[in-house]
């Protein structure tokens, strides 16, 4: 009887240990340590710190508008945004307005520029009190869905002052792999020059609210037919091909928008 107790207590035991062990593994390839954990928080943070211009916080606002009321709604945006762009009260700056032309049909992209968040949080406490948010209120009619991200420039790659040269915009968009925003910034660092050759970029920034784990980069061309050659030279350069790969390594999505400023847009 005694050694039979024993034998179960032994099955019991090895049982609940190699339980034990294997939820220390899962946990572990699942969640890493809580040592580990911090660090990558840390890590994410430092990150963060190291890539960005840290000077100015963008908001990218996104509307997708009822087709039918894309005329009413231009004239809407363009209403507010003036409004806030030209109110010197307010911590804010206009970067730019455009219309997707290639890519989600109906869709209009806006972005702004505050003085960091502290700026960000002034501006719109002082919108949500003032007139502006009235006018707000008059596009919200028009639109299926809106977003918004809260976004930091990359340091290599500040946005433009405002400008009048012209032709189209390009926005890419990435979705990348958590945790890869610093090996992006360190390949496309190395490669951008090689499209400094060819055309100076408008902008890059990469998500810290909203949509995260996101980078944008912007560029202007004088049509797609330049875009199509330029991109084709600098495939030419030594660099750009290595630049390429990672980015496709690091990525998940990846999209590409052709977008025309609207009339009142800084940038154009």
């Amino acid at each position: 009887m005694l050694a039979r107790f024993s034998t179960q207590a032994v099955r019991r035991n090895t049982a609940a240990l190699v339980q034990a062990r294997r939820g220390i593994s899962v946990q572990s390839l699942l969640h890493g340590s809580p040592e580990a954990k911090q660090e990558g928080d840390v890590q994410i943070q430092q990150h963060s710190r190291l890539v960005a211009r840290g000077k100015y916080v963008h908001g990218v606002e996104v509307h997708k508008v009822k087709p039918s009321e894309v005329k009413e709604y231009k004239k809407a945006a363009e209403a507010y945004y003036t409004a806030i762009k030209e109110d010197p009260d307010l911590h804010v700056k206009l970067t730019g307005s455009w219309e997707a032309v290639v890519g989600e049909q109906d869709t209009f992209y806006h972005i702004l520029e505050y003085e960091n968040y502290s700026g960000y949080d002034k501006t719109t406490r002082k919108i949500r009190s003032s007139e502006h948010i009235n006018t707000y209120g008059k596009l919200i009619p028009y639109l299926t869905s809106r977003s918004q991200q809260l976004c930091q420039e990359f340091a290599f790659f500040p946005t433009v002052p405002p400008r009048t040269a012209g032709g189209i915009f390009e926005l890419r968009t990435y979705q990348l792999h958590p945790g890869t925003l610093l090996q992006w910034e360190h390949a496309w660092r190395k490669g951008i020059e090689a499209r400094r050759k060819f055309v100076a970029p408008v902008g890059a920034w990469f998500s810290q609210v909203g949509r995260l784990h996101q980078v944008h980069h912007m560029w202007q061309y004088p049509d797609l037919q330049t875009r199509k050659e330029t991109r084709e030279k600098a495939w030419q350069l030594d660099g750009w091909s290595e630049t390429v790969s990672k980015t496709a390594e690091y990525s998940m999505l990846m999209d590409a928008i052709v977008l025309e400023p609207l009339p009142f847009s800084p940038l154009k």
